[in-house]
């Protein structure tokens, strides 16, 4: 009578311990579905700025939060969970240009679509616009590597401290980086 008593406590037992795991999954689960809907725009937008081309980048981002799921699910620390996959996506990407052989395009964050948008200006305003973004593109396009990844970055939303994370740069060095980089695309639009 006492081993069906104990059976029965042990069957008890690796059901309380199922809905609990049930449980755990169910709130991973949905913490990966929210940073998902948050953070993949502008996973996306970042991996693209980085020269890849859309389905290179969907990929990427895919891969990255398949790599945060492992990670959670191994109970690795969740503080900065937002650069955490930043400097993954990041990773990937470089990883994946690489691969590739693939010089890096020029796409300065701009989504195709908003490359297409017609807002009909006059030709005076559109020959002064495209002057103007030309010569952005071009100073864009001269600044360092990582200058350029520091400015994607911010203009993802990232603090200084998560862009030092993603590229693996001291805290200073980032802040050096945009100051510079601001400056000098400041000085560019003036004209």
């Amino acid at each position: 009578m006492s081993s069906s008593i104990e059976s029965y406590q042990r069957l008890a037992a690796r059901s309380v311990e199922g809905e609990q795991a049930r449980d755990v999954a169910s709130a991973l689960e949905a913490e990966v579905i929210s940073l998902f809907d948050e953070l993949r725009p502008r996973l996306l937008r970042y991996t693209l700025s980085c020269g890849l081309t859309s389905g290179d980048g969907e990929e990427i981002v895919q891969e990255a939060f398949i790599a945060l799921v492992r990670h959670l699910q191994l109970g690795k620390p969740r503080n900065n969970l937002r650069g955490w996959l930043f400097r993954v996506a990041h990773n990937l990407a470089l990883k994946r240009l690489s691969e590739n052989g693939r010089r890096r395009e020029v796409a300065a964050g701009i989504d195709e679509a908003e490359r297409h948008v017609d807002q009909n200006p006059n030709p005076e305003e559109h020959a002064t616009f495209s002057q103007q973004r030309a010569r952005l593109l071009a100073a864009l396009q001269a600044l360092p590597d990582q200058d350029q990844r520091c400015l994607r970055l911010r203009a993802e939303g990232l603090r200084y401290r998560e862009i030092a994370l993603v590229l693996g740069i001291s805290l200073g060095s980032v802040s050096a980086s945009l100051t510079r980089s601001l400056a000098r695309l400041g000085r560019v639009s003036e004209r």
